[in-house]
């Protein structure tokens, strides 16, 4: 059996597909954390299926690498559905309402890639490769991000999107607020991270006692 019958294979080329799609249907700018996250997911699965078929293995490479991803994309569906949409059901939008495709790249770069790449992240290999002292590392990240909106902002005042997400806009709070909720925010993430690490560990010990099929 080669990897191109592999169920982990086709799996991969899922995520490239609905991080693609969202990207390509969207008009959303760089700026935005969503779409930087889901342009490293897209460049990582296309990677990964790139080196499982060159390799004939199911292992995805840079396991590093993948655990940032995953953390990223969680972060950016977490955040979205959580504090920019209020927990509010995304379905209704792709159906109905005059901008259907926006929802749909929404929909597709919020809900359907990161709940695919957490799948992947639980069930399929390389398993027990995520590290504790990996969190600072991936960390540096979203904590860079946040200061270079800052920093820019500072700096350049005709910037166009000058604060991509209410959390940074100090304008009506001030910048304690803006501090407050990063500081806020920088503990869910590291809670987030470990929670990664935790089911990484986790999923290898249930595999251990309870073999599941191979993907």
């Amino acid at each position: 059996m080669t990897v191109r019958t592999r169920p982990a294979l086709w799996w991969r080329s899922g995520i490239v597909l609905s991080a693609g799609l969202g990207l390509v249907l969207g008009a959303s700018s760089l700026v935005y954390f969503t779409v930087q996250s889901n342009v490293i997911v897209l460049g990582y699965f296309i990677g990964a299926v790139y080196w499982m078929v060159k390799r004939d293995t199911v292992d995805a490479p840079a396991p590093r690498l993948r655990g940032a991803a995953t953390l990223y994309i969680l972060i950016t569906g977490l955040v979205s559905h959580v504090l920019l949409q209020h927990g509010a059901n995304p379905l209704p939008g792709l159906v109905s309402g005059p901008d259907r495709l926006a929802h749909w790249s929404s929909f597709f770069l919020h809900y359907v890639t990161p709940v695919m790449v957490l799948v992947d992240w639980l069930v399929l290999k390389p398993r027990n490769a995520a590290a504790w002292k990996d969190i600072p590392l991936w960390l540096a990240f979203p904590l860079g991000y946040a200061a270079v909106v800052l920093a820019r902002n500072a700096l350049f005042d005709d910037f166009p999107t000058p604060y991509p997400y209410f959390f940074f806009d100090p304008t009506t709070r001030g910048y304690g607020y803006v501090w407050g909720q990063i500081a806020q925010l920088t503990v869910e993430f590291v809670v987030l991270a470990a929670l990664v690490v935790g089911l990484d560990r986790l999923g290898t010990l249930v595999a251990g006692r309870w073999r599941p099929v191979r993907a």
